[in-house]
């Protein structure tokens, strides 16, 4: 079946009654614990573990969002034949719950009717543990985003404390990090095969404990302790500059961690990448596209409004973003589907009785990343110290958009598509440096719909260095080209530019250097994305140790949360509500020059403010305020307003 699209409306069995009633057996030979709702479509990891395990034979029951306080809720399908499979779901449980202000988020996209509260915090460590205390022999594997990026000791936000290897404290016996087909395979067919789970050392892109490093190998890498660690900041900066240059397939080394009582976690190196044969057969699986039927009472997951008719082409990426955890979970080098298989997938789509015409996105964590940046990747892996695009762009890099263009050309070809749509973001910095314009020319002329999105993230230089980004010079190149692309099409389509706050390296100045290219722009961000110290990304360890890995050099970062909130008011400075916010961080920066009433200026004076709030407000004037003030606690991406 390699190559065809196979679409199905046949869930997997989330009771024992419908196991029995498809499989003809009255027990699971895996049963797949998740944090999210069960939703069948491969945006989804569970939806592509259990789609690819039952593809080969295997028998997987689905236990979606079970109830963490009792026992009973994990033995739906009661003790599975060869293990149970965890996963917190697509987003850590704790970004999930908690904004960076550590405060409860109203929403939860992948629960049925958005409703908060489902999935404990922890989750993957919590579900383990229940399982556990139930079932004390039966083998458990931890996969997913939570289990990926806490594999080895981590920074934990929400703690603020340096927490165990997440293998230790969930007491399961492996885990399969990263995006996990050809390791959870290998680990089924082993355990089909009757071997311990605790042999089970020789996988790669797995993690296990040990009393010992022999099945490590002469060659692995040893790290510092997890009580050295502890100890010092400068050791777990290090320590992780080393797994960071050891996520690659093809060069990476066996990593050891020790931790007290002489139990060490031993990580493997990488899965090498699934080929675009692998990559169109997984994407080939028989998905029911959509969610399980019975959440349809709860008004279905909205997670699958984004997603549903949206094309994965692609995964991997070499941009290297420091805030990004990309590196430590899809790596580095970029996989990609067959324009064949693509279209297929596209054409199945149209058949949808809900599909209206249009294809939301065609891409992966970048669009425009379609094939490895250089031959040599190919061959044998990526650079351990070096990226491909920062802080230039290498000399072997392979800019092309020829096999993309000729996607999307195809995809609109499509009887019954009137549109494709590119949202999961281009890297504009690889789209300048191509000299041929022809992908910016078909991208203005049908990709974008009056605004397009990209992420500068900040304009100062210290700032961007930091984050791994291109200088401002490079944004603003773009910025003419685009503009110019637009006008010579006779189109008028803007830039809708996405910026961070409060990210390692900015202090006020650089906070106040921001404002004033918002100003400049004329756009107002209703809402801004303050950087969030998430597990596993060099941000995170410049956030807490004060160092940047790359280079050991100091890093200040604000960390109190009224110094964060005032660097994200400064770029919100129209919104009434933050000029408090905006008129103390303009004192503390020492440019109260921008307090006053000429052009450049960006609040009035106190006693100016108090007049204008005593006169009356136009109607729409004060609607437009009511709206802004409910939105300015958020701390999401949404598009701008021009002015």
């Amino acid at each position: 079946m390699t190559g065809e699209i196979a679409m199905s409306t046949e869930f997997l069995p989330m009771t024992k009654k419908e196991l029995t009633a498809s499989t003809g057996a009255d027990r699971a030979d895996f049963v797949y614990v998740c944090g999210d709702a069960y939703v069948d479509h491969p945006s989804f990891g569970h939806a592509i573990i259990t789609r690819l395990l039952q593809s080969r034979g295997y028998s997987v029951g689905i236990i979606a969002q079970p109830d963490w306080k009792t026992e009973e809720s994990i033995a739906v399908f009661g003790e599975p034949r060869l293990g149970f499979l965890v996963s917190a779901g697509n987003m850590d449980s704790m970004v999930n719950h908690y904004t960076v202000m550590k405060k409860h988020r109203k929403q939860d996209a992948y629960t049925p009717g958005g409703k908060m509260g489902k999935r404990p915090d922890y989750a993957a460590v919590v579900y383990s543990n229940l399982i556990r205390k139930k079932y004390k022999r039966t083998p458990i594997i931890l996969g997913g985003i939570e289990a990926s990026l806490r594999r080895m000791a981590h920074y934990d936000y929400w703690s603020n404390k340096i927490k165990r290897s997440i293998l230790l404290d969930s007491g399961a016996d492996l885990i399969s990090y990263g995006m996990g087909e050809k390791s959870i395979l290998e680990i089924a067919e082993a355990l089909a095969a009757g071997i311990a789970v605790s042999d089970i050392t020789y996988v790669r892109g797995t993690v296990y404990r040990s009393r010992n490093t022999e099945t490590a190998g002469e060659d692995a890498v040893i790290l510092p302790s997890y009580e050295t660690l502890l100890a010092d900041k400068k050791e777990y900066a290090k320590s992780f500059c080393v797994q960071y240059q050891n996520t690659d397939a093809f060069s990476a080394k066996t990593l050891v961690e020790e931790y007290p009582h002489n139990v060490y976690v031993i990580q493997n190196p990488p899965t090498y990448p699934l080929t675009e044969m692998e990559m169109d057969d997984i994407y080939a699986l028989p998905f029911a596209r959509t969610y399980h039927p019975c959440y349809e009472k709860d008004g279905g997951v909205p997670a699958i409004q984004e997603v549903k008719f949206s094309l994965t082409s692609n995964r991997g990426c070499y941009g290297g973003c420091s805030f990004c955890a990309l590196t430590f979970h899809q790596g580095r080098r970029i996989q990609s589907r067959s324009v064949d298989s693509l279209v297929q997938e596209a054409e199945e789509l149209t058949k949808d009785p809900d599909f209206k015409g249009y294809i939301h996105d065609v891409g992966g964590p970048t669009a425009n990343f379609y094939a490895p940046a250089c031959k040599k990747q190919i061959r044998s892996g990526v650079c351990r110290d070096r990226q491909c695009l920062f802080p230039d762009p290498c000399k072997n890099l392979i800019v092309d958009h020829t096999d993309y263009i000729r996607l999307l050309r195809k995809l609109r070809q499509i009887k019954g598509v009137k549109k494709v749509f590119i949202r999961s973001g281009i890297r504009f910095d690889y789209l300048i440096y191509d000299n041929d314009p022809a992908f910016l020319k078909e991208l203005c002329k049908y990709h974008v719909s009056g605004q397009l999105k990209v992420a500068p993230e900040h304009i100062s230089d210290s700032v961007l260095q930091k984050m791994g980004k291109p200088s401002r010079s490079v944004y603003d190149r773009f910025v003419q080209k685009y503009k110019a692309m637009n006008e010579k099409l006779g189109q008028k389509q803007y830039l809708v530019p996405y910026f961070m706050s409060s990210h390692p390296g900015a202090t006020m100045k650089e906070a106040v250097e921001l404002a004033e290219y918002v100003r400049d722009m004329g756009y107002m961000p209703e809402q801004v994305q303050d950087f969030y110290p998430t597990p596993s990304t060099l941000s995170t360890v410049m956030y807490y140790t004060g160092y940047d890995p790359r280079t050991m050099k100091k890093v200040y970062t604000a960390k109190s949360f009224h110094e964060k909130e005032m660097q994200r008011a400064l770029i919100q400075y129209r919104n009434p509500s933050y000029y408090e916010l905006v008129y103390e961080a303009l004192k503390k920066a020492g440019r109260e020059d921008l307090i006053g009433f000429g052009k450049k200026c960006l609040i009035r004076p106190p006693a100016q403010k108090q007049r204008q709030q005593k006169q009356p407000q136009k109607p729409a004037q004060k609607q437009r305020q009511q709206k802004q003030r409910k939105s300015g606690g958020k701390h999401e991406r949404i598009y701008c307003r021009k002015k």
